[in-house]
């Protein structure tokens, strides 16, 4: 599995590679629209095409990123709390076990093993 990842991650190197040197020319990015350029003038940077293009990836990547964790907020809790309520649970059979002398007790082995 990692030979396949590491395989994918050359050949996503080399596409990248190839989208720069293919997209070598400045284009210009304007940083506020034009009607509202008279509140800071000189808002615009000149910049290579592909570093334009790689910078809409990776902040489009980041965005998704973090809504994806936001979104999955509500799993990663209600995770924490059963292994709380399964820690818990545990303590409390492993204290049942103590208090019988058991430890072969038949209730007790059919709930905890």
């Amino acid at each position: 599995m990692r030979t396949i990842r590491l395989i994918i991650l050359a050949i996503l190197l080399v596409v990248i590679v190839i989208l720069a040197i293919a997209n070598l020319g400045e284009v210009t990015v304007n940083l506020l629209p034009s009607g509202l350029d008279y509140l800071m003038p000189g808002m615009t940077v000149r910049l290579p095409l592909f570093v334009v293009i790689l910078l809409a990836v990776v902040t489009g990547l980041t965005v998704g990123y973090l809504f994806e964790w936001l979104r999955e907020h509500k799993h990663r809790r209600l995770a924490a709390r059963k292994i709380r309520e399964a820690d818990r649970l545990n303590r409390e059979i492993d204290g049942l076990r103590r208090e019988t002398g058991k430890p072969k007790d038949d209730v007790l082995a059919i709930i905890g093993g």
